[in-house]
């Protein structure tokens, strides 16, 4: 177990306050956690004492929806890949993170969920995993995308009480095909234990989606991909998304998944506060071009896109950082509307607002700093530098906003 830094002093850094001010001031860490937020100098200092240049400092992002990345993929079910991809993220300025599975063979799942269960008890100065995604296996076969069909199954509750036998503390989300789901069971029971119910992969209609809110679901995955369309007779999961205001929306602002025109619908409909910006991200995350795998299957990547054969969309190379930039970009939204949308929604959904999700006295001290072009200077995780880029930081383009 690492020991993680006892006192860290930030300061000369632009402050983005949980009541949504910009503050030039310092942050006074203490065991993991931020116990002073000033405008004035931080005095009797003990311990490491930080030069933020004027770096921008949010919020750790929170990343509910990701696979792998720098090679490892969270179904390899090993200790090694759950160690790499919480490095990696780190260094998009992600701090928390929901594991993500694929839809496989129970033993695989099974493998993967006790890796995960194993490796929450640790204590690395990287991205911390909050808890398990489990994308499939009861998806629409139609709407696969790149999940593999010969492991997807009919919803059912026997199988995820089975699978989380050892406890449902670690499960956090659950994508599913809700048109599947026979009167709407494994939704009801899942939303019984606190679990968030997201429809993904699915060909339900808008009165699915509708009768299944009135069970459960709050939450859509991946929004716009593997889902029905909007039509004018018939508006579908993506005109749901729109409608109804009890639903979160995952969205992968990478330009292919989602494209520039529909960003901007989505934030001058929905606002900032019903966006969760995610990645999807794949294990070629953070490495070269070339062929890789996912869930057994060949992807080919090139540039931003990853793709099976076919040319079916596989995942993303997406980090957290490049998604809050062309958030930035295409919208011009302001500093709390990114802080929403990469950290303090993920935090409300997931139930850790009072520890994560913004800069406050009292919680976590999980803080990403950005410089002039938003990219990330570096990132702390409870305290701990996770990650630092030896460039000098200079003003923030987000002065202002």
């Amino acid at each position: 177990m690492i020991k993680l830094s006892t006192q860290l002093h930030i300061r000369n850094s632009k402050i983005a306050c949980e009541d949504g001010t910009i503050i030039e001031g310092e942050m006074l860490v203490e065991n993991g956690v931020i116990t002073k937020i000033s405008r004035s100098p931080i005095k009797d200092v003990k311990g490491e004492s930080l030069d933020a240049q004027g770096c921008l400092a949010l919020p750790g992002f929170i990343d509910i929806h990701v696979h792998g990345a720098e090679g490892a993929d969270f179904m390899d079910g090993t200790d090694l890949a759950f160690e790499t991809i919480s490095s990696a993220l780190s260094k998009e300025g992600t701090t928390s993170f929901l594991a993500t599975t694929l839809t496989q063979s129970d033993n695989d799942i099974v493998q993967t969920i006790a890796t995960g269960r194993r490796f929450m008890q640790k204590h690395m100065p990287k991205a911390e995993m909050l808890g398990i995604h489990l994308e499939g296996p009861f998806i629409h076969v139609e709407q696969a995308g790149a999940q593999p069909r010969e492991f997807i199954r009919k919803p059912s509750t026997d199988l995820v009480e089975r699978w989380f036998a050892d406890g449902f503390d670690i499960l956090k989300v659950v994508t599913l095909a809700p048109e599947l789901d026979e009167q709407y069971a494994l939704t009801s029971f899942l939303a019984e234990k606190a679990v968030i119910v997201s429809a993904g992969h699915t060909k339900a209609t808008c009165g699915d989606i509708q009768q299944a809110i009135q069970k459960g679901l709050t939450h859509l995955t991946h929004f716009g991909n593997a889902m029905t369309g909007l039509h004018h007779r018939e508006i579908g999961v993506v005109g749901a998304g729109f409608l109804f205001d009890q639903l979160t929306c995952e969205v992968i602002a990478d330009g292919v998944h989602t494209s520039t025109e529909m960003l901007q619908l989505l934030f001058k409909t929905m606002g900032s506060e019903r966006i969760v910006l995610i990645t999807d991200s794949m294990r070629a995350k953070g490495l070269t071009d070339g062929e890789y795998t996912l869930g057994g299957q060949e992807v080919a990547v090139q540039g931003i896109k990853a793709t099976l054969k076919d040319g079916t969309l596989a995942g993303s190379v997406l980090r957290m950082d490049n998604a809050l930039r062309n958030m930035f970009e295409v919208t011009s939204c302001s500093v709390q509307d990114l802080v929403n949308m990469t950290s303090a929604n993920a935090a409300k959904r997931l139930g850790v607002f009072e520890r994560k999700g913004s800069l406050a006295v009292g919680k976590d001290a999980d803080i990403v700093l950005l410089d002039h072009d938003l990219q990330v200077h570096m990132t702390i995780c409870r305290g701990a530098i996770g990650y630092r880029q030896d460039v000098a930081c200079t003003a923030s383009t987000m002065e202002g906003k």
